[in-house]
């Protein structure tokens, strides 16, 4: 399936967007707009991108700052963290808002896309955002983890943050991407301690507690970043809204871990992600 590679400009950066052909049916379809994970690109999307179209929604897959089509390229001068992932999102929305206006919308986020989707409701209001879906995502607190490997995430996540500090950047060295190093010590803050960082003197943990945005979120069984105790930490924190919690396993037998759930089930979660539009309550 083809796309459409457009551009958002916000704050200096370039942030790459794929926009799908409507799907097949009625117009007016509900838009679904994808937060891919950390280093991940947008096109690598393209399997559940397809299947979401196939179910009858219209999809956006937005490469976040710094990865893919979006710019800047991560270096020493990039500061950037948690804070403008969650306004991209908004930029993002009201770029496409003249093309979609008045659509039922979902934010669909994985991995560090979701945190950031979550955040944007947070920090930015829910207006026009009828459902929040969350796939392979979660607060990867090393106290949730089992077995040896919670004694691996701490070191493991703090030791990335650290050669982060002194390098000014993350090289991308087997994890997660070139990142700025505003990335790395939000995300490496979450990992010790279970909680979102302040942001620009917000307390975005009281924040996320207010959002009321109808919530889906899944878990897949063999994630090895992000097992289903990191989301049930998530989904705890957003205690007014609704939510949806499902684990999810692989078919036939296939392992769906944190990266190949976007092939190997696209199908059943592009429906399942269309079902749930169908319930959201119109606006």
């Amino acid at each position: 399936m083809e796309y459409v590679q457009d551009f958002v400009q916000v704050d200096g950066a370039r942030l790459g967007i794929q926009v799908y052909p409507e799907p097949v049916g009625p117009a007016g379809a509900p838009v679904v707009l994808v937060a891919p994970a950390m280093g991940v690109r947008a096109r690598y999307y393209r399997p559940f991108a397809t299947a979401l179209r196939a179910a009858g929604l219209a999809v956006v897959v937005a490469d976040l700052r710094g990865t893919g089509e979006s710019t800047p390229r991560p270096s020493r001068a990039c500061r950037y963290g948690y804070t403008e992932l969650a306004a991209d999102i908004g930029a993002v929305r009201t770029a496409l808002k003249a093309r979609f206006d008045g659509r039922p919308t979902l934010l669909l986020g994985h991995s560090l896309g979701g945190q950031a989707a979550v955040l944007h409701l947070a920090l930015h209001g829910e207006q026009e955002v009828d459902g929040l879906v969350l796939v392979a995502v979660g607060i990867p607190y090393w106290r949730d983890f089992t077995g040896p490997r919670r004694y691996g995430v701490l070191p493991y996540t703090q030791g990335i943050a650290a050669t982060t500090r002194l390098l000014g950047v993350w090289p991308g060295w087997g994890f997660g991407g070139r990142q700025a190093r505003g990335v790395i010590r939000d995300w490496a803050h979450t990992a010790r301690t279970g909680r979102f960082p302040h942001l620009d003197g917000v307390d975005t943990e009281a924040a996320v507690r207010q959002i009321r945005t109808p919530v889906l979120a899944v878990s897949v069984d063999d994630d090895q970043y992000t097992p289903h105790p990191t989301l049930d930490r998530l989904c705890a924190k957003l205690a007014a809204a609704p939510v949806v919690r499902e684990r999810h396993g692989g078919p036939d037998g296939v392992a769906l871990d944190h990266f190949t759930w976007v092939r190997h089930a696209a199908e059943p979660l592009a429906a399942r992600v269309a079902a749930f539009a169908a319930t959201l309550p119109a606006r």
